[in-house]
């Protein structure tokens, strides 16, 4: 082999590291969408129009989703008017409808009405009765409404959506699976600490910590428990960041969607990890509606999912996961 061969197969196999190399590359970005924070990581050569193409995804879904736009989807149907349903609305409206049977109720979309004379809809309320918190349950029940050739069909034209409780994690998919159509099919999509994680960084899992709850709303967010995740999606619900409180007592944004009432218990956060985002982020509203000895006894009859669960015990945190959760990283 002459010596001009010898350093032409040498620079194109420098060449070729060097190419593997930036397509090893971990981009990251970071922006605002749906009323929270986002930030995505893929592995590969740099796309730079993908973050506008992320945006654009997010803007369709709060055009669709949104309660606090007054031109949403979702405020149209609400408000009873006459409209034609766009695909992500049914998809979210059946995984909904589906996951309500699944949890016999724990998750109902329908709990808007009560969302709204909670506080924690469009309109803040206070004074709240039980007479008026009954007289709103007559009209809550995800088998109250259905739909039909793209349009919404309601036993009660009272009855109201809210989606809230699925949206972020069916986001999450949403943009994952446009990733993985790009190309990219190691990536990590987080949508306000919701997550989806992708093939892997590097031939490596990724990294997801689960936060140690907050005294106070604005607590400043630390991570605890951090595990290794791949091609799974991994939501957490607590009532530690969104509620109101009156003289002293906490009212969680979690609403008991068969009792009318702010959810109360010891549980301060579900963790879930399912297939998809859009499954964890409502299992995970839907165990913290259930309590801790309900979720356990679900999720013996289920264990395609696994959760991980902090409460409260005598003013000291404690911790519970099934035995399908992993393992934490030392």
């Amino acid at each position: 082999m002459t010596s001009i061969i010898k350093k032409s197969i040498v620079a194109v196999c420098a060449l070729c590291l060097l190419m593997a190399c930036k397509q090893e590359k971990a981009i990251h970005f970071q922006g605002f969408g749906i009323g929270t924070y986002y930030s995505i990581t893929y592995i590969g050569t740099e796309n730079t129009e993908l973050p506008e193409a992320v945006d654009s995804i997010l803007n369709d879904i709060s055009k669709t989703f949104s309660i606090f736009d007054t031109t949403s989807l979702i405020v149209k149907v609400n408000a009873n008017e006459k409209v034609t349903l766009n695909q992500d609305f049914i998809s979210i409206f059946n995984t909904a409808s589906e996951l309500s049977e699944l949890t016999s109720g724990a998750f109902d979309a329908t709990v808007a009405p009560l969302v709204n004379v909670w506080g924690f809809g469009r309109e803040k309320q206070l004074n709240i009765t039980q007479e008026e918190i009954d007289s709103l349950l007559d009209f809550v029940g995800y088998k109250k409404v259905s739909i039909q050739k793209q349009e919404i069909f309601k036993s009660d034209p009272r009855i109201q959506l809210n989606f809230n409780a699925i949206a972020k994690g069916y986001a999450v998919d949403k943009i994952s699976q446009y990733l993985i159509s790009k190309g990219y099919t190691n990536c990590l999509v987080d949508i306000g600490g919701e997550v989806v994680a992708r093939g892997t960084k590097n031939g490596k899992d990724w990294q997801i910590g689960i936060q140690i709850p907050t005294e106070t709303a604005e607590g400043e967010m630390a991570a605890d428990y951090v595990f290794a995740l791949q091609n799974r999606a991994v939501a957490t619900s607590g009532n530690y960041r969104s509620y109101h409180e009156d003289n002293g007592e906490r009212f969680s944004h979690i609403i008991n969607p068969k009792t009318g009432q702010s959810e109360r218990s010891n549980l301060l956060s579900v963790t879930v990890i399912a297939a998809n985002c859009t499954h964890a982020d409502a299992l995970a509203t839907a165990f913290m509606v259930m309590g801790l000895d309900a979720s356990l006894a679900f999720l013996d009859k289920h264990p395609h999912y696994a959760a991980y669960f902090i409460y409260d015990e005598k003013g000291k945190f404690k911790t519970k996961k099934t035995r399908n959760f992993p393992e934490e990283n030392n």
